[in-house]
């Protein structure tokens, strides 16, 4: 919790929160709240609906089951923002996503419950919708821990911005930030009124940097998920770290330092695939470059999906990108992988501007440059650029009453 000088975790909305969700028109009335972690019901029609609790010892959506639809933010602090605006901010964030992530509005008056003559609370899109198993993630990046919120000293290490990579040809309007928000769900509409909220929440204290949307996961974190296909038609993710497994997640995911233990780290890359040019390549390659068969999934060195791929013959190339990204490649370094396909459209060229939303969790980020340096020699580059980059640290779970972050403050 945070210090007797710091302001207290909000009964709902501050007052900076509600301005913003009704914007400069004026200030609703009558709105409600009710203790964070103490809430209703989910709505009519949602009991039946998979929900996942905001609080807890980790934040969801990490080991959650990964779902079908995901809609990320990041953003920048204002510039006259203070340390009290950030504090105030998480609050609001947290009272807000604890209430979507059971299937409720952003607030008790929500999209219809407020004064007919302001604009509502929430704006609505999710009215009747079940919670979807809505996942919502925050993150904070590296320059959050500047001299502006007195957090210098806190900065954990590590979290410093991504070093240039072999392929990377990065928007910078499209990297980076000072927050992040992951929200995942079942339902496309749920996640981005997620995001869509959390901004109109966030105004005169954060500002939208970049967004990007996500559909058809590229991963699993449960052994009861099947293991789904990237654009490239095969599948990813077969080597996952799963939830169930303590001793990968303590090893590899998990971190045991100071305000961020059982927190984390999340990598982000947006990876444009040159779609139709790999369209034309023959099978053989294509399973060459994988380093796995394009039907089953397994490696080219024999046995089915989950047979560990043997290394010590010629069947699966040396720059083939299963080889390259194993862990037995690697000193023994493993990710969690949330990723997603993305379609935005066509480019200027007529052609798919489509590719993959890597997401990866990681106790170091360190594990994650190792990983990439190595795949420096991945025979996929030629098919693919790197064109967004980010990093965060991802809080701990916040404990009922409080709010994500607060650790960082006491």
């Amino acid at each position: 919790m945070t210090t007797p000088s710091e302001p207290q975790a909000a009964s709902g909305l501050s007052r900076r929160g509600l301005f913003g969700l009704v914007g400069a028109a004026g200030l609703a009335v009558g709105i409600g709240g009710g203790v964070l972690g103490t809430l209703a019901a989910t709505r009519s029609g949602s009991s039946s609906a998979a929900t996942y609790d905001f609080f807890g010892a980790h934040q969801a959506g990490i080991t959650t089951p990964v779902q079908d639809h995901l809609h990320f933010a990041a953003f920048d602090m204002a510039k006259d923002a203070t340390r009290a605006d950030l504090i105030e901010l998480l609050q609001d964030w947290s009272y807000a996503a604890s209430r979507m992530t059971q299937g409720l509005d952003t607030s008790a008056t929500g999209a219809v419950g407020g004064s007919p003559e302001a604009p509502p609370d929430d704006t609505g899109e999710a009215l009747g919708l079940p919670a979807s198993s809505l996942t919502i993630t925050f993150g904070f990046g590296p320059g959050l821990f500047d001299d502006r919120f007195g957090l210098e000293n806190q900065r954990p290490d590590g979290l410093e911005t991504l070093p240039a990579f072999l392929g990377d040809d990065l928007d910078l309007k499209k990297s980076d930030g000072d927050l992040c928000i992951q929200a995942c769900a079942d339902d496309p509409q749920v996640a981005v009124h997620a995001i869509r909220n959390l901004t109109r929440i966030a105004f005169g204290r954060a500002v939208l940097r970049w967004s990007q949307l996500g559909f058809g996961r590229t991963s699993r974190t449960s052994s009861e998920q099947q293991t789904p296909r990237n654009l490239f038609g095969f599948k990813d993710g077969t080597a996952n770290i799963l939830a169930d497994d303590d001793a990968a997640l303590t090893d590899h995911v998990w971190s045991s330092d100071g305000w961020l233990a059982d927190g984390s780290f999340l990598v982000a890359r947006r990876i444009a695939m040159r779609i139709e040019t790999w369209d034309r390549v023959r099978l053989s390659e294509q399973e060459r470059i994988f380093g796995r068969s394009k039907g089953e999934g397994a490696p080219l060195s024999g046995g089915d999906e989950f047979t560990d791929p043997d290394f010590s013959g010629s069947e699966i190339p040396a720059d083939s990108h299963v080889r390259l990204a194993h862990a037995e490649q690697n000193d023994g370094v493993r990710i969690l992988r949330r990723g997603y396909n993305y379609v935005d459209g066509n480019d200027e060229l007529g052609q798919l501007s489509a590719g993959l939303f890597f997401l990866s969790y990681q106790r170091d980020p360190q594990h994650f440059i190792t990983l990439q340096k190595s795949l420096a020699r991945d025979a996929m580059n030629e098919y693919i650029r790197h064109t967004g980059s980010g990093i965060w640290a991802i809080p701990p779970g916040a404990k009922t009453g409080s709010f994500v972050g607060a650790g960082l403050f006491e």
